[in-house]
């Protein structure tokens, strides 16, 4: 019998229960909507600053030299991506659907790459596999006098993807945890294998999560400036923020991030297009259960390398050689100073742009799968463009805004938190609505017809169905936050510091065992609620 997908999961576009594009109610219209605006901020400083750029600005765009480095970014992008989403598709699986030995301990090993900053990364990966690296230190009584060139876009892509492909792990984690194994079983019954249910069920309904977390990863590679400075690979990131530090106009720089944008647009809808061409929730009778775990055979122990080779060199590596620098300080004299003042403030605005920018999300994400449209689309996009340029760009904007508008929070917390809000909504956003996508609107229709209002019906049945989402949209944006910088400098309140400015301004002078402990400090503040958030996920599987 030919097994037909579609009898389970509808290949069509998410629409309400009685098959018509419903209007978006006020109450989730007006917050979409200001939520779109307020994100729209640094692009209308950037449209303000370009008018007022002189013709040599704007003819900069059609320079070769331009071209280049516009493809070096996209090139950038796509190895990234890419290979971001070939390592953790596989380890959302093994950690999530099999038998693979240490799962729990593994699922979270391979997520904590996510809490190390870019530019602390780079620096740590030139330490270890750069000229006259620790690595080379170590090879050299064997012959190794050089090892392979590791700048440019080799050492770029390499660490930009160690560090970013948590953003798809844990989306992906968080769709697989609501699939309904059902689907899967009835492929089986009909005479197919493993292989060919996971290519016809499974993958089409983790497309959502994927598009989710790869958009994440491609426009955090294309905002990225640590990594890609520290390993002399010129992008355009970099090259805005030379002309922002080097040149008195900043309209040439407002050009240049205008192009960035455009990038970012079509990543946009390139993304647009992926996410939205199914349904991902059950249309057919019965209930979720607990999927049976997968059993692995002979290759529980080469998956149980794969996790602890990746966790390795994405997070053991750079942990090791901080702990290299932090003895060598000590040893040397160098006091060891436990920066409190610095771990509270990092763990304050955290919490605080987690919960706003989780909160915020829920309407744009609401829209944008309950009531496609032009202006659904329009407002999801718009909350992206935050993310895709540089913080120096987002931050500029705002002391643009702030200082002749609202003065009264100009220079303080809730102006530098608002500012995270702009920069990593969409890191609550995409996790939010693949999880929202995955519930069925036949449920909150059936509870609107029993007469429960649209607030109760979101209180009671859809938040408690997507909590998966929610919390791993919170998480990823405590974790970036915690680890931002070029905002925290500049917004920040004066005499405010973070762990990452801490480390900054110790690595920037190449007092790096100085560095070495905030940076230990961030790692571990990270990781903990992190570590708790998957270890309690886990814990209903």
């Amino acid at each position: 019998m030919q097994f037909n997908p579609t009898q389970h999961l509808s290949l069509r576009r998410s629409t309400p229960f009685f098959g018509k594009i419903e209007s978006p109610p006020l109450m989730v219209l007006i917050p979409a909507a200001f939520v779109g605006l307020a994100m729209a901020l640094p692009l209308a400083y950037l449209i303000i600053r370009g008018f007022g750029a002189s013709s040599e600005a704007w003819e900069l765009l059609f320079r070769m030299r331009t071209a280049q480095i516009l493809g070096r970014s996209a090139l950038l992008v796509v190895i990234v991506t890419g290979a971001s989403l070939m390592i953790a598709a596989p380890l959302a699986w093994l950690t999530t659907r099999t038998d693979m030995p240490f799962r729990r301990t593994l699922s979270v090993l391979t997520a904590l790459p996510l809490v190390v900053p870019s530019y602390v990364g780079a620096f740590l990966a030139i330490s270890a596999l750069g000229p006259k690296g620790l690595v080379q230190q170590i090879l050299s009584p064997v012959g190794v006098d050089k090892l392979p060139e590791f700048y440019g876009l080799p050492g770029a892509a390499i660490t930009l993807t160690l560090l970013s492909y948590p953003y798809i792990l844990l989306t992906v984690r968080a769709a697989l945890r609501n699939l309904d194994p059902s689907l899967d079983e009835s492929a089986r019954i009909l005479g197919h294998g493993p292989w060919s249910a996971m290519y016809r069920m499974t993958l089409p309904q983790l497309r959502p999560a994927m598009a989710a977390g790869s958009l994440l990863v491609a426009l955090y590679t294309l905002a990225d400036f640590g990594a890609v400075s520290l390993m002399r690979y010129e992008t355009f990131t970099w090259a805005i923020y030379q002309q922002y530090q080097s040149a008195f106009d900043r309209s040439i720089a407002a050009v240049l991030s205008l192009v960035l944008v455009l990038l970012a647009v079509l990543i946009l809808l390139g993304d647009g297009f992926v996410a939205s061409k199914g349904r991902f929730y059950r249309t057919g009778s019965g209930s979720a259960r607990i999927t049976k775990p997968v059993n692995l055979g002979r290759w529980k122990w080469p998956a149980v390398g794969f996790c602890v080779a990746v966790a390795v060199a994405a997070l053991g590596m750079p942990t090791a050689v901080l702990g290299y620098w932090l003895v060598k300080g000590v040893s040397a004299g160098e006091p060891l100073t436990l920066v409190w003042s610095a771990t509270w403030n990092s763990l304050y605005v955290s919490l605080l742009a987690a919960a706003a920018a989780t909160g915020l999300a829920v309407p744009v994400a609401a829209m944008a799968v309950r009531y496609p449209g032009r202006l659904s689309r329009f407002f999801d996009r718009l909350s992206h463009t935050g993310y895709a340029l540089p913080g120096i760009v987002v931050a500029l904007a705002l002391v643009f805004f702030g200082s002749r508008l609202v003065q009264p929070v100009y220079q303080t917390v809730w102006l530098l938190v608002f500012a995270y809000v702009v920069l990593f909504l969409p890191a609550a956003l995409g996790s939010i609505r693949s999880s929202l996508m995955q519930v069925s609107p036949r449920i909150e229709e059936a509870a609107r017809c029993l007469g429960h209002g649209r607030l109760r019906v979101m209180l009671s049945i859809t938040a408690p169905l997507t909590k998966s989402g929610l919390l791993m949209g919170g998480a990823l944006v405590f974790l970036v936050t915690m680890k931002e910088l070029p905002a925290t400098l500049i917004l920040g309140p004066l005499g405010f510091s973070t762990l990452a400015s801490r480390i900054w301004s110790a690595s920037s002078e190449a007092f790096f065992a100085q560095a070495a402990a905030p940076a230990l400090m961030l790692i571990i503040m990270s990781s903990a609620p992190l570590a708790v958030l998957m270890l309690r996920d886990r814990s209903g599987e």
